[in-house]
């Protein structure tokens, strides 16, 4: 067997595990809560959407651990982010009764604004370490092994006051759920659902743990660089469970809870990046990865900005009749970012 075909095996076997497992987690969290009581808004944002980052958790600490790749590691939450926005692109194609835009709740644009001031921090920090001299040409720069990106404790301290922020926000103005959540006869009883739950989290930290060294033997087989990889494939694979939400979330009719864990993810995602920094040994994280990384996060934060117009002004027109203006710039930005990751990254 060759070397890209096991690359290639191992990958896919990483993206169905955290994709299966990914399912369960949303399925039995939707679960816990239900049975402690949570709203379902309040479930898409925090619990659903943590949970559905638990991929990309896993790997960013792996990645800047055992396998020394912090650009694996940064590329793939940021390229998680820009993918959570894209399949806003797949919830509007598939919501046919009217353009989403036009139907979601209003309230996501303040999820959708701390997101862009996160992504605008971690863009700061990307420029901010690439302009400091480099260690190996600066000894007397050089960071100690504890060392931490300027951005750090500031993105882990707004990740917590947004949550507060929109906590408030949904107890004073609540969203009345779009359908009555199913029953699941496999999840009656909370030990049960706890039990599954804690299960399928252990399957996709694993996974998680397998998926960087996978993915470094895929860029060496196919001679990709690691940007890349990470910010298209890796992304890709620890994405699943935010897909497998949506989908099963618009095919309850639940549209707030499938929008609300993907724009929830992408603040859980940036946050990783300052946990992923905790971790690492080296110095400060965003100091030593490509500046090519720059590119996602501002991709990201234009691609929030469309979706914060499309949910503020709810415009009603399709394109062709199948998605909305809005969705369709969503779409170009994804495909330029791709582009420029593929032809620049490290």
């Amino acid at each position: 067997m060759s070397a890209a075909a096991w690359a290639w095996m191992q990958f896919a076997a990483c993206a169905a595990l955290i994709g299966t497992a990914g399912f369960q987690l949303s399925r039995y969290g939707d679960a816990i809560a239900r049975h402690t009581g949570l709203s379902g808004s309040w479930i898409g944002l925090t619990l659903v959407a943590s949970v559905t980052s638990l991929p990309e958790l896993a790997t960013g600490i792996t990645s800047v651990t055992l396998a020394q790749a912090p650009n694996l590691a940064v590329g793939n939450a940021v390229g998680s982010c820009v993918l959570n926005l894209a399949f806003l692109v797949v919830i509007d194609l598939l919501h046919r009764r009217e353009p989403v835009w036009s139907r979601a709740n209003r309230g996501h644009v303040l999820a959708a604004a701390f997101g862009v001031v996160l992504l605008g921090f971690l863009l700061l920090g990307l420029l901010i370490g690439q302009l400091a001299p480099h260690p190996a040409t600066d000894p007397a720069t050089q960071a100690s092994r504890w060392g931490l990106g300027l951005m750090t404790p500031v993105m882990l301290v707004l990740y917590v006051v947004a949550m507060r922020v929109v906590f408030a926000y949904e107890r004073a103005h609540p969203i009345e759920a779009d359908v009555e959540p199913a029953a699941s006869p496999a999840s009656t009883l909370l030990r049960q659902a706890i039990a599954r739950f804690a299960l399928a989290a252990l399957v996709v930290v694993l996974a998680g743990l397998w998926l960087p060294f996978a993915a470094i033997d895929l860029a060496r087989a196919m001679d990709w660089n690691r940007s890349f990889v990470g910010s298209l494939f890796v992304a890709m694979a620890t994405t699943l469970p935010e897909l497998a939400v949506t989908l099963s979330a618009l095919r309850l009719g639940a549209l707030d809870m499938a929008i609300g864990n993907l724009l929830g993810s992408n603040l859980f995602n940036v946050t990783i990046i300052a946990v992923d920094d905790l971790f690492y040994r080296q110095g400060a994280l965003l100091a030593d990865v490509s500046l090519v990384h720059a590119v996602s996060a501002a991709s990201a934060i234009v691609m929030t900005g469309l979706a914060m117009v499309g949910l503020f002004f709810r415009p009603r027109d399709r394109v062709l009749r199948a998605v909305g203006a809005v969705s369709l710039a969503l779409v170009a930005v994804y495909l330029l970012n791709t582009y420029v990751i593929f032809l620049h990254g490290n």
